[in-house]
């Protein structure tokens, strides 16, 4: 249920910020938030990250409808569980969501969030799929740990009791 949950959530909220840039701002607007160095600025990409293989929106939408194809089919498996997967997946999957919506429907996604850091043009669905890295990252490394305390553990007890 999580990872529907979260799917669903990051979906909406994704797609809801790229309807409000696209009604309030035109294409190459700028809008500095606060003395943070962030800002705003209203972008349409037609290809990938960096805006790479321009005029390939479309493909880009197969590709991540098969990507979440690929994360539903491994959840149904039971490869994605726990919090940390579930979540991060759920992450990863709305994000994918999100942007293939845009690609499908208008030939292109929306980016407005310009980070300090200066490296390019993202959208709340990318930061999604970021943050659900992250966090399957840390779901697999809570698995390993735990399943090396666990061997540790058995290898501990008397050879009688291992059975």
């Amino acid at each position: 249920m999580l990872f529907y949950f979260v799917a669903l959530l990051v979906t909406l909220v994704d797609q809801g910020t790229k309807i409000a840039v696209r009604m309030y701002m035109e294409v190459g607007d700028v809008m500095r938030l606060g003395n943070s160095g962030m800002q705003l600025q209203h972008y349409e990409n037609s290809g990938m990250a960096g805006s790479m293989f321009q005029g390939n929106a479309r493909l880009f939408g197969v590709i991540a409808v098969l990507f979440i194809a690929g994360m539903l089919y491994y959840r149904s498996k039971g490869e994605i569980r726990g919090f940390w997967m579930q979540a991060g997946a759920g992450f990863m999957v709305g994000g994918a969501l999100g942007n293939a919506i845009d690609r499908f429907i208008y030939a292109r996604v929306t980016d407005f969030l310009v980070f300090p850091s200066g490296r390019g043009i993202l959208n709340l669905a990318d930061v999604a799929i970021n943050i659900g890295v992250v966090m399957i990252i840390i779901g697999m490394l809570i698995r390993a740990y735990q399943s090396y305390r666990a061997k540790r553990l058995r290898n501990a007890l008397p050879k009688a009791e291992r059975s």
